[in-house]
Order: C-alpha cells, then sequence, then structure tokens
C-alpha cells in the first residue's frame, strides 16, 4: 500500500471509530433538567439489567421520580466556604459538644464496646453523629433512591452518583434496603449519613439505629486507616481517617475541633 493509502485507511479507521458506538457511546446520556429523565431510567435499566441487578431493584428504578429538591440542594452548599468559626457556629458545633459530652456518659458500655472493637474513641463518632443528623433528629426525608438516580443522572458528577446508585441497586436486591428508604437530599441514609457505597462496604445492621450506625462509622475509620491510640487532630495519623469520611476542610477541622472536647480536651 502507499503512504498516500495508508494515511487514507487510517484516516478512514479513525473516523469510523468516532462514529461508531461503542459501550461508552451507548451508555445512558446525563442531563441538566427533567425533561430526559424517563428516557435516561430505560436506559439505565438495560445497562444495569445487564450487569446482573435483579427484577426488583429494576422496577423500583423505574419509580423513581426527577428530585429537583435535590438539584437544588446539589448547587446550594455554600456552608464550606465558610471559616472555620463561622461553620462551627452555624452547625450549632458548642450544642453538638455539650450534648455529646452527656451521651459519652450515659451511653458509655456502647462506646467502650466500639473502642475496644475498632480502636476509636467516643469524641470523634459523637462529633460525626451531631454534625451529620443532630443525634439521629434530622436523617431526611427524600425517597434514597430518587434522590441518588436524579444525581447518576444530572451531568454535574454522574461517574460518582452512578457507583452510588449501583451499589442501591445492589442494596435493594439484597434486601438490606427498601426501595422507600428515606434520606437526606444526596442520597444518605441513617444516624450519620452513609452512601449506599459505604453502606456495602462498612455498614453493619440498619443504619436507622444509632449502635449500628455508630459502630459502621468507626469501621468506616478503621478502614481508613485509624490507628488506636493514635491522635486525630490535623497533622496527626488518624486524621486522615476524617479526611476520608468528608471532603471539606471546614468539616474535617470541625470534628477534630469537636472530637477533642468531647473527649476531654479543651474547653
Amino acid at each position: 500500500m502507499t503512504k498516500s493509502g495508508r494515511l487514507a485507511t487510517a484516516a478512514l479507521a479513525a473516523i469510523l471509530l468516532v462514529a461508531t458506538p461503542g459501550a461508552e457511546a451507548n451508555a445512558a446520556q446525563c442531563g441538566n433538567g427533567p425533561g430526559g429523565f424517563e428516557n435516561w431510567k430505560r436506559e439505565f435499566s438495560e445497562e444495569a439489567r445487564a450487569k446482573g441487578i435483579g427484577q426488583a431493584a429494576l422496577g423500583a428504578l423505574m419509580q423513581t421520580n426527577y428530585a429537583s429538591a435535590t438539584i437544588a440542594a446539589d448547587r446550594s452548599q455554600h456552608s464550606f466556604s465558610l471559616s472555620l468559626g463561622a461553620f462551627m457556629a452555624k452547625r450549632g458545633a458548642s450544642t453538638i459538644v455539650s450534648r455529646g459530652r452527656s451521651l459519652k456518659q450515659s451511653q458509655a458500655a456502647l462506646f467502650a464496646s466500639i473502642q475496644q472493637r475498632y480502636g476509636v474513641p467516643p469524641g470523634p463518632l459523637i462529633a460525626i453523629w451531631g454534625m451529620e443528623t443532630g443525634f439521629g433528629s434530622q436523617r431526611g426525608n427524600q425517597n434514597m433512591l430518587s434522590s441518588i438516580a436524579t444525581l447518576a443522572y444530572d451531568c454535574r458528577r454522574p461517574d460518582f452518583f452512578t457507583d452510588q446508585l449501583y451499589a442501591a441497586l445492589k442494596l435493594i436486591d439484597r434486601g438490606a434496603i427498601s426501595a422507600g428508604q428515606r434520606g437526606s437530599m444526596h442520597g444518605e441514609v441513617g444516624q450519620t449519613q452513609f452512601m449506599p457505597k459505604n453502606i456495602l462496604n462498612y455498614g453493619t445492621g440498619n443504619l436507622d439505629v444509632a449502635a449500628n450506625a455508630l459502630n459502621s462509622t468507626a469501621n468506616f475509620l478503621r478502614a481508613h486507616g485509624w490507628r488506636a491510640g493514635a491522635g486525630y487532630q490535623p497533622g496527626e495519623p488518624n486524621f486522615a481517617a476524617i479526611e476520608a469520611w468528608n471532603a471539606a476542610q471546614v468539616y474535617q477541622k470541625a470534628i477534630a475541633i469537636m472530637g477533642r472536647q468531647i473527649d476531654g480536651g479543651d474547653e
């Protein structure tokens, strides 16, 4: 073949590669509004079926609704841009610490068993519990599957939430959660607000039960490098596990500070 012929053949192959729909091109397409959601669900359902998701979960997926409130919340997470002091004031850190110290005493046996098993002291667990749901009082009332399906469809972070959606569907197939599970705006559920992938990997029982949620949170922290007896303030060994729990720096620092105060550190 002549040089010009080889070039022409290569060019044609490149055109065909772009034009031929492969696995990626056939993937359900994201969108930026409710208009394409029903069609996306049908396409995604076929992909999920091919990956082994069962009929119960697929049926639940097809019953989901586009969660406009979730999209609005996803676009307005302003508190994470506050200063540390302003963030802690907005989230009620002093109240969390005060009640947290009381819970540490009243639930001493529970926290002792968790620390013995996972090496995590009460302070950071209680701080997370208080920060996430006000000790279980604000767990959210959104349909978890609708929230996650909407975010998997939405073009802002589809890869992350597609993984979460597959995890949620697996949990429904296993009977670990129901199709009607309620949670917060981004699909977090339970007393300490677990996403579906973390439920699969670290969950221990019904996370709407405080003891299960706290054990699961300690399990998560240990799996992300928590070492019994090591410090958990910024720059100390266990701070990385807190960083793994939530990516926002003000959140991480707030948990470390409140945890230290609950555990008996500075006022």
